[in-house]
């Protein structure tokens, strides 16, 4: 398969922390400095962050769910691609939509049934008090919300879909386990991950051969296994060992449910194992101390609608640490929202007192304007991040810019 992807290391010289480093992943949409935080555009836009928007403040991804767009990847296509139907004509990536699919109905902390005849009973699915979704070794079966039919989304369909949308980067399919499940049933998911990505790649290579005259879109594997270092491990071994017909996967997505304390020796395990030469991709995290993890134990790319959805409910990123623009104590702050940014909405003078009217008006079109310049800011400060933590590794004084950023961040 011809290839318009590729990943470089541009510096990866740090005795302190030997997986860390800092790259370029190159797509047929454009470059992609890393480490890099992708910004969240569920359904091929980023709320209340309109394109123009996203250039104007150093945004470099949109990522987009697969699950979410299923319903318009025809059009997606017949439209030259997500990058150019979304109208941010930059790189992209989607997830395989397998944390939506499994988790309607059952939640996030609950146990999705492995019931197998359960799993393939259609009446189970349209009984008011069962879950909306099963999952079973093809894939899972679920009630789609939308339309109220009953789909059986498998690793085939996953990949389908993405092809038709468009994305440079897609996900393999998975299944994500809750921090409640067994070792045992981590075991018996992982297995069924393993199967699916197998699966996945195959079709992938199907599906490449048939879109041959659209641009090369990159599958990456994704590592499950719980916070269990040996089934992490495992996952690392087998996906990164994967081949079918030749062909492996073109990085990785670093997968699952985890909390703060196991999150350094689970993506240290894995990212040791993991080949050196292609990037990988931490799912679904974003505060400055989960990347700075995530960077330090080899991760590249980050995503996370925190940024996005936290500000629509006033929660403001600052150097300072966060804080709720919505308290009364900013009723008649005429400061901006932090005086060392310089994403556009600080830059042009929007005070905290403005900003928190906006937010409490009655009037829709006010809470567009604040979300629109409150999404600004928090975007930007996180992609910030990013940027000043790749020169600080290249320039060598990564463990200063750190302390220093984290001092002020976290004192509070």
């Amino acid at each position: 398969m011809k290839r318009d992807f590729s990943f470089e290391i541009v510096s990866d010289v740090c005795s302190q922390h030997p997986l860390m480093r800092a790259g370029i992943i190159r797509t047929p949409h454009g470059d992609i400095r890393t480490p890099n935080f992708n910004v969240v555009g569920t359904h091929g836009e980023v709320k209340f962050l309109p394109p123009s928007d996203m250039r104007n403040i150093g945004a470099q991804v949109m990522l987009s769910n697969g699950y979410h767009l299923l319903r318009r990847a025809t059009v997606i296509s017949a439209s030259g691609g997500l990058a150019k139907w979304s109208g941010w004509d930059g790189p992209t990536f989607t997830d395989s939509g397998g944390f939506q699919v499994m988790s309607l109905g059952s939640g996030l902390g609950k146990v999705i049934s492995m019931d197998v005849a359960d799993a393939n009973d259609e009446s189970k699915l349209r009984e008011p008090d069962e879950r909306l979704a099963r999952v079973d070794d093809e894939g899972v079966l679920f009630r789609d919300p939308y339309s109220s039919r009953i789909i059986k989304f498998t690793p085939e369909l996953s990949i389908e879909v993405q092809h038709k949308i468009g994305a440079d980067v897609m996900m393999s399919f998975d299944e994500l386990t809750n921090i409640s499940d067994t070792y045992d049933y981590n075991v018996r998911a992982l297995e069924r991950t393993r199967r699916w990505a197998i699966r996945g790649l195959r079709e992938h290579i199907r599906q490449t051969e048939l879109r041959r005259n659209r641009p090369y879109q990159a599958l990456y594997g994704v590592l499950q296994g719980g916070y269990y270092l040996d089934l992490r491990a495992k996952a690392a071994k087998d996906i990164s060992s994967m081949t079918v017909d030749g062909e492996g996967f073109d990085g990785f997505g670093l997968g699952g449910v985890l909390t703060k304390q196991d999150l350094p020796s689970i993506l240290t395990t894995m990212c040791e194992i993991l080949p050196n030469d292609k990037p990988r991709h931490l799912l679904g995290l974003s505060h400055p101390d989960d990347i700075f993890v995530g960077v330090e134990t080899g991760s590249d790319t980050f995503d996370c609608v925190a940024p996005t959805r936290e500000a629509r409910h006033g929660r403001i990123y600052t150097m300072d640490g966060n804080f709720n623009l919505k308290k009364s104590e900013f009723k008649d702050d005429e400061r901006v929202l932090d005086d060392e940014c310089d994403c556009p909405t600080c830059q042009a003078g929007h005070s905290r007192a403005e900003l928190r009217a906006l937010l409490k008006s009655g009037d829709l079109s006010d809470h567009a304007k604040a979300y629109n310049l409150l999404t600004i800011h928090n975007v930007r400060f996180i992609v910030r991040l990013c940027e000043q933590i790749r020169q600080a590794i290249i320039d060598g004084y990564y463990d200063e810019y750190k302390r220093n950023f984290c001092y002020r961040y976290y004192r509070r």
